[in-house]
């Protein structure tokens, strides 16, 4: 598994995926796991499913011939851990993990000067670089890539994934 921490419109979301065609091609199944902080619904009112989940439904699973979804609905349960997400994927060969800022696992920094906020890494020892749109002069202590430099990220990320560990 491999992380990817920063400030909200630091570009994680948009490197992931940029990243993750680049580790298909290597021959890995990549799955993902983001946490949001905020309430999302992958449903969309007036669908059968929606109705279905808010009449009480406590899972609604949809089903193709493309794909299929389950939809849980927490209704005052805990949240899951990020070792209780990871436990419900399918097995892969890598799992990328979004929004689990605190993690401790291994995390690249997405890192943004025009927003205005400080780097994460100095407190947090799990991160073991840092992706930036402005690499020149930074001086992190850690390897250092520009954002768009993604053959070099997927790279990094193919050498620093660590392996999880069930009850980690």
């Amino acid at each position: 598994m491999f992380g990817f921490a920063g400030w909200s419109g630091s570009g994680k979301t948009t490197l992931i995926e940029a990243l993750v065609p680049r580790l298909t091609e290597r021959g890995w199944r990549v799955s993902l796991v983001k946490h949001a902080h905020h309430g999302f619904d992958v449903d969309q009112p007036g669908k059968d499913s929606h109705r279905h989940r808010m009449a009480g439904c406590a899972e609604v699973l949809v089903t193709s011939a493309a794909r299929w979804a389950l939809v849980h609905e927490l209704r005052g349960a805990p949240e899951l851990s990020l070792a209780d997400a990871i436990g419900r994927l399918s097995p892969c060969d890598l799992v990328l993990v979004e929004g689990w800022k605190r993690a401790a696992i291994p995390k690249l920094e997405v890192w943004r000067a025009m927003l205005g906020r400080p780097l994460l890494h100095p407190g947090d020892p799990n991160v073991v670089g840092v992706a930036t749109d402005s690499p020149a002069g930074l001086s992190a202590g850690l390897p250092v890539f520009d954002l768009h430099d993604v053959g070099g990220i997927a790279t990094f990320v193919s050498e620093r994934a660590a392996a999880w560990r069930a009850g980690d």
